[in-house]
């Protein structure tokens, strides 16, 4: 009996437990930050989205200009420059094997990297580069409609109200029965 006392004691000052210190000198200082978000007025232009989608329509990127997100440029016109290039060179291959192709059914000699190929062989060339330009222009006009799409939900995002009266993040808190962390989500609105 007196072992398992003295285990219980031993266990019971071992184990963490709270412990909570009382001073009455403690001062509360109330310290108040100013949010610049609360300070600005807050204003929506129902009109940016579509003027920011009009703008990506007209000129390509300049709906991205207008919403200030400049390193998206790049991307359109990189994006819209490499399948144009694309484009160019398997229209200019498809004439060409498709002119090479007429030109032997014509009974004309076909001269250059073209003539020892068979009329089968023109034929399939002529269908490759159709298909990869038809392509390289579908993924350009992909570019230019994502370019317009992003434009015009940039803009709406941009008016998005974040502010401190909403919230939703993740919290560590500390039970205080078991001194265990418990992690979770606090969605908190404020009026």
């Amino acid at each position: 009996m007196r072992s398992i006392l003295s285990i219980a004691i031993l266990l019971l000052l071992l184990s963490p437990a709270a412990v909570f210190g009382q001073d009455d000198d403690i001062k509360v200082i109330n310290l108040t930050k100013n949010d610049s978000l609360m300070l600005k007025p807050y204003t929506i232009d129902p009109l940016a989205p579509g003027r920011a989608a009009f703008y990506s329509a007209v000129v390509p990127g300049l709906g991205q200009i207008y919403n200030k997100k400049y390193w998206k440029l790049p991307l359109v016109y990189g994006g819209m420059g490499v399948s144009l290039y694309y484009y160019s060179f398997n229209n200019g291959k498809y004439h060409e094997y498709r002119n090479a192709y007429k030109n032997r059914l014509a009974g004309k000699p076909v001269t250059g990297e073209l003539a020892p190929l068979s009329n089968d062989i023109l034929i399939r060339g002529q269908k490759f580069h159709q298909r990869n330009r038809d392509l390289s222009m579908l993924i350009t006009v992909g570019i230019y409609i994502l370019n317009i799409v992003d434009a015009n939900v940039d803009a709406h995002l941009k008016q998005f109200n974040v502010n401190e009266n909403l919230t939703f993040k993740p919290t560590l808190e500390q039970n205080p029965l078991d001194m265990q962390y418990n992690a979770g989500f606090s969605i908190n609105y404020q009026f």
